[in-house]
């Protein structure tokens, strides 16, 4: 079973042999806008930014996740268990490219700055939430214990697998739904930071 989804991933690639470290890679791809006013920016980023299939809506950025799955066994004639299981996530960032910024007055470029970042904040942390899942997982399937035998066992993985990356759906679907509650007013806490940074040189205007 495998499929991937922006922002939810429920992958599964099974196979036997050996099980590396568990890593997280991540790769980005980016989509240009355009628009010189706050108001055109917003326009561009619903007609370019990438449509997720969970909402059917176009988003600002999205993250498009697999989820790789292996284990290896340990059997005798009696029994069969999972030795060891290791989950890899693959994370693709999409985030916007602003092409516009010589032609833009000062203030947009302030908001555009803080905006873009929290983008890319959002996305790196549904990345979290999967490796989080993904560590989940390997313990489940860890801790399924031991079967007759090995197809026994492959149907349990199967199961627990099920369970846990629909538990991951949920988490990221829980956290859009927060992040967008509070998108106000963590937008306006966000700028009044920026703005006391560049007023101190941290950061140049």
């Amino acid at each position: 079973m495998k499929r991937t989804l922006l922002f939810v991933c429920a992958g599964l690639v099974v196979s036997a042999g050996a099980s590396p470290a568990q890593t997280v890679s991540r790769s980005y791809s980016y989509f240009t806008i355009g628009g010189v006013t706050l108001q055109e920016i917003d326009e561009e980023l619903s007609r370019r930014g990438p449509k997720v299939s969970s909402t059917g809506k176009r988003h600002p950025g999205a993250t498009q996740m697999q989820f790789s799955t292996r284990y290896t066994f340990a059997s005798t004639t009696d029994w069969c268990r999972i030795q060891k299981a290791v989950v890899d996530v693959k994370a693709t960032m999409i985030l916007p490219r602003w092409r516009a910024r010589g032609r833009s007055d000062p203030d947009t470029r302030l908001i555009w700055d803080t905006l873009s970042s929290d983008i890319r904040r959002h996305e790196e942390s549904h990345v979290q939430i999967a490796k989080s899942h993904a560590r989940k997982l390997e313990d489940a399937l860890e801790a399924i214990g031991r079967r007759g035998d090995c197809e026994a066992v492959k149907a349990a993985a199967g199961t627990v697998s099920a369970r846990i990356l629909a538990e991951h759906d949920a988490a990221q679907d829980r956290f859009d739904r927060i992040e967008s509650i509070n998108f106000e007013s963590r937008i306006t806490r966000l700028l009044t930071y920026r703005m006391q940074q560049i007023e101190t040189g941290r950061i140049p205007n």
